[in-house]
């Protein structure tokens, strides 16, 4: 009887939820309500959100038309979300961006469901963020680019977002009370959009001290985050202390096992980090203070990041002490929180293969019970650690799509290749299989990927052909034949290759002759200019359509393409340099100059491909000129110099930006093509090694100025961009 009894309750729930969520107790759902007013308000009073708690574990969703009206039913916020993001996306063709200023484009009257789409969710947990995202996407971002951002990511079904801001404010309190002084603690922090590198034990005490302001004015945010990540039933991925520590503690505990970490970044030995083993009772101690205050402030979702050891060596690489190491880290959360759970990234197995043999691996993760530690499988478009660690030995990890380093602007990605691995994932990846992320260290140029990536934690069949057909109509495909076109030959020849570190178009590198200065700037690409080109001829020939993902496309392509052509120029510069035809010279010098110019030009008719909003965003935050000037610094510093003056990382947040191009990246070219034509007119041969010189100290003072950039010219992206086309279009032929 009580089996029947069980069979019973079990078929009831099973006919509720097919039947349209008729048992609903919270139809009127103010979360899900508040999302679309935000959205699109002009439609918010024709969705109604049902949620259904519901006995199973795996997440779900249902939409259905019901007189007149769109109802979207799931067993949580987030699913609702995402079923909202699948009528918006199949039946809308609208593409909700994660700009706060890029317009949601609505059709006049709602699309009808015909027949109820039900989807569950192949994999319930979803992660979204890199540490590097703070620092080259998120440092200078107000609440309503936060907002939007959080939208994008519960519309994408997006469950456990990294939460790391505002961790400074915990810190400032523990170091208090641990002895240091207020200028010794805000000296240790970096400047801002340099702390997600302070954070994983890279780099102390640069551009520092950091101002009393951001930590206050952060810990506010953090709050904001926290609380609209919650409400859409997020697990915030909040940080916990894993040994990085002010060498100034070393004085006041002289006894405690305090190391100074190897080298990063080719910084000053100055800017080295300092690690405590775990093994120490005062690790114990600091990790408890930290918690303890952490949740006070912010509260806690159990899920704790920790990562040791990025970039950086471990102090011994004895198996044992490995072992003890991860224990250690392992029980000093647990004892304050019984609930806890350690997130690891494993960039540092990818990074440093040579020193993380696989036993080193395994004595490292074997150390923690077997489902408190989740790994991060962080470059798996490259690298699929789990296929070379026996599933990381058990552990549960997640599958992630890295697809950007930097920032930089490179249309990169193979959808296919991705669409392959995660199907095999699910089939030989085993029962540790945890879920899928995304660990892009800066958004910009490829959102397609990270949107596809999400998609395929659902059980939604379409193939990427299908894929990139919906994704078309989205970005304007629904207006014109042209957009889908171009989008099918992108998916076919262009999107093609995983991301690589260190990619830029050759404008954005150190000027040279030949090749590249750096492996930060590394330009080649693996399909024929002509056929980029020939996408945006295809692109431009729907005419300036109304569609916010239509005029982002057509600048990016375009800028990619024109990116390339500069290859060209300077190539057949240094053609005519070796052969010391100085009229020659000019007018490839000049062609160079103008090139740039036109890139400017059009990359400056897009907010988002402008350097004004980060400037601005930065300088916001500053209380008075001292502190905007201080901003600005930091802000021009990481996209450029990156750190000291030549430093190993210079140029790796590269970008194609309207400012950035036309006052940093021509600047630097000017300097070079006069100098070299300068050696030609006097008869000498060029010196690189002067340049070299002269150009670091450039780059140096450039980070020094301070100027007010327009957020965007006001210009049409359509126009410019045709104007161009029609311009360059004959060194195509």
């Amino acid at each position: 009887m009580k089996t029947n009894l069980i069979k019973w309750s079990a078929l009831m729930i099973l006919i509720c939820i097919l039947s349209g969520c008729q048992n609903n107790t919270n139809g009127d759902n103010a979360v899900m309500h508040r999302l679309c007013e935000r959205l699109f308000p002009q439609h918010s009073d024709h969705f109604i959100f049902q949620c259904i708690k519901d006995t199973t574990s795996t997440d779900w969703y249902s939409v259905e038309s019901i007189d007149g009206k769109i109802q979207i039913c799931g067993n949580n916020n987030n699913s609702l979300a995402v079923g909202l993001n699948h009528y918006l996306k199949y039946y809308c063709h609208t593409n909700v961006s994660w700009y706060a200023d890029d317009e949601v484009k609505m059709p006049e009257s709602l699309p009808e469901v015909k027949e109820k789409v039900t989807s569950h969710a192949k994999c319930s947990n979803r992660f979204f963020l890199n540490y590097c995202t703070f620092g080259y996407t998120l440092p200078y971002w107000k609440w309503e680019d936060w907002e939007r951002l959080i939208d994008w990511m519960a519309l994408n079904g997006i469950t456990m977002p990294l939460a790391i801001s505002g961790q400074e404010s915990v810190w400032y309190k523990v170091w208090s009370k641990l002895g240091l002084t207020d200028e010794q603690i805000r000296s240790y922090f970096t400047g801002p959009a340099h702390l997600p590198w302070h954070r994983m034990s890279n780099v102390d005490y640069w551009q520092s001290p950091l101002p009393t302001s951001w930590l206050e004015g952060q810990e506010k945010l953090q709050k904001q985050i926290l609380q609209r990540e919650r409400e859409f039933d997020m697990t915030p991925v909040l940080p916990a202390f894993s040994g990085h520590v002010p060498k100034e503690l070393k004085e006041l505990y002289p006894d405690a096992k305090i190391h100074q970490m190897s080298q990063w970044g080719g910084y000053d030995e100055q800017y080295r980090s300092h690690f405590i083993e775990p093994m120490d009772t005062l690790f114990t101690t600091i990790q408890q203070m930290y918690l303890k205050e952490q949740t006070a402030m912010y509260g806690t979702d159990h899920i704790y990041g920790i990562d040791p050891f990025n970039e950086v060596d471990s102090p011994n690489w004895n198996e044992k002490y490995l072992s003890d190491v991860s224990e250690k880290i392992y029980e000093s959360i647990r004892q304050v929180d019984e609930e806890a759970t350690w997130l690891q990234m494993t960039w540092m197995f990818y990074h440093s293969k040579e020193k993380w043999t696989q036993p080193r691996i395994r004595s490292f993760l074997e150390a923690v019970p077997k489902d408190k530690l989740i790994l991060l499988d962080y470059y798996c478009d490259s690298t699929e650690i789990w296929r070379e660690t026996e599933k990381y030995y058990g552990k549960p990890y997640m599958w992630c799509y890295l697809g950007n380093f930097g920032g930089n602007t490179m249309m990169v990605g193979n959808l296919d290749d991705v669409d392959f691995k995660i199907n095999r994932l699910y089939t030989e990846g085993g029962d540790n299989v945890y879920g899928l992320g995304a660990t892009l260290e800066g958004f910009d140029v490829n959102p397609l990927m990270y949107e596809f990536v999400f998609d395929k934690a659902w059980d939604c069949p379409v193939t990427t052909k299908e894929w990139i057909h919906n994704w078309a109509l989205s970005r304007g495909g629904k207006e014109s034949k042209h957009v889908v076109k171009a989008w099918e030959l992108l998916h076919q020849k262009i999107y093609t290759k995983h991301a690589t570190c260190g990619q830029a178009v050759l404008m954005n590198a150190r000027p040279m002759l030949v090749g590249t200065d750096s492996w930060n700037t590394y330009p080649d690409i693996h399909y024929k200019n002509v056929e980029l080109w020939e996408i945006l001829e295809e692109l431009l020939q729907a005419g300036e359509l109304d569609n916010t993902g239509y005029r982002y496309d057509v600048v990016n392509v375009a800028r990619q393409s024109l990116g390339n052509l500069f290859s060209d120029f300077r190539e057949a510069f240094t053609a005519e340099y070796q052969k010391k035809n100085l009229t020659g010279m000019e007018l490839w010098a000049a062609r160079m100059d103008t090139l740039l110019l036109d890139m400017d030009r059009l990359l400056s008719t897009e907010e988002n491909f402008c350097i004004g909003k980060w400037i601005q965003d930065a300088k916001d935050w500053g209380k008075d000129e001292a502190e905007k000037s201080y901003y600005e610094e930091n802000a021009r510093c990481i996209l450029t110099v990156w750190g000291q003056k030549a430093t190993q990382l210079n140029d790796y947040a590269n970008r194609g930006w309207g400012g950035l191009t036309k006052d940093f990246y021509r600047m630097r070219w000017n300097k070079f093509t006069s100098s070299v034509t300068a050696a030609v007119k006097a008869g000498q041969q060029y010196d690189a090694k002067a340049f070299y010189d002269m150009i670091t100290e450039a780059e140096y003072q450039w980070t020094l100025q301070s100027k007010d950039y327009p957020l965007v010219s006001g210009e049409s992206p359509f126009v410019v961009a045709q104007e161009l086309f029609n311009k360059y279009k004959h060194y195509f032929d």
